[in-house]
């Protein structure tokens, strides 16, 4: 099997540099925006399910040092890239390879302060099959409740999990949450005013007794079209994707 080609791409306006496959599963706006809203501070835990080639784990540890990060990824390529990713960038990541339905010794025996995720997007019940093989395993290697149980066992006491899904999902991800999770917060976010959400953040905390929040919209883009060339982020999602800035939890 040959090798696929490499992309070198640029993050956090050029702090982080990742190496990523040409054709397929490749991280985006989506993993950022996820590490963005973690508030992590210096030694904690983290660890990242499903953690490809690093991308929000990386983005993350490179925003907050001293962090302890951990990723977990099923697919060996990828997983080589994530500690190929983590050297050349100087950030500590531990990456462990194995499936979600059955970690590692060495994580099952872990409990963390966070645990963040990509989860599977899409439904195998109802989704069609993912052209790229690769990306096929990354979105649907595991049901999204079985992803939702494994996160909640690695939660520390009053530890978050924090996860960007995609809004049809949301039903899905309410429902599959273990009865031990609570302070349940749901961030739509919103492509354009106007337009319908997407994608979404949710945050639990182990053994949280707080109400459930469903909070106002993060807006991505300014204007209610796509106008000129060029970009038209917000400039709270600017600050995160070219300065590195924390995107406080429905603070924005």
């Amino acid at each position: 099997m040959s090798t696929p080609e490499l992309t070198h791409d640029a993050f956090l306006g050029g702090r982080l540099n990742l190496w990523q496959p040409k054709q397929g599963y490749r991280a985006g706006v989506d993993p950022v925006l996820l590490a963005a809203c973690i508030p992590a501070k210096a030694g904690e835990s983290v660890l990242d399910l499903g953690c490809g080639a690093g991308a929000a784990a990386l983005c993350l540890g490179t925003r907050v040092e001293g962090l302890e990060l951990h990723g977990l990824e099923l697919q060996p390529f990828y997983a080589d890239l994530a500690v190929q990713n983590a050297a050349e960038n100087g950030v500590a990541l531990t990456v462990h390879k194995g499936n979600v339905a059955d970690m590692p010794a060495a994580l099952k025996e872990r409990r963390f302060n966070h645990v963040i995720t990509n989860p599977p997007y899409f439904d195998r019940e109802t989704g069609s099959k993912a052209n790229d093989a690769g990306r096929e395993v990354a979105m649907g290697g595991a049901s999204l409740s079985l992803w939702l149980e494994a996160a909640a066992r690695r939660l520390a006491p009053k530890g978050y999990l924090t996860l960007i899904c995609r809004a049809e999902r949301v039903p899905e991800l309410l429902a599959g949450l273990p009865a031990y999770l609570g302070s349940t917060e749901l961030w739509p976010i919103v492509p354009r005013v106007g337009q319908p959400s997407q994608l979404v953040l949710l945050r639990a905390r182990h053994s949280g007794r707080a109400a459930f929040r469903l909070h106002a919209g993060l807006l991505m883009h300014e204007g209610a079209a796509h106008g000129a060339d060029g970009e038209s982020y917000t400039a709270a999602v600017n600050a995160v994707l070219r300065h590195a800035a924390a995107l406080p939890f429905a603070k924005i």
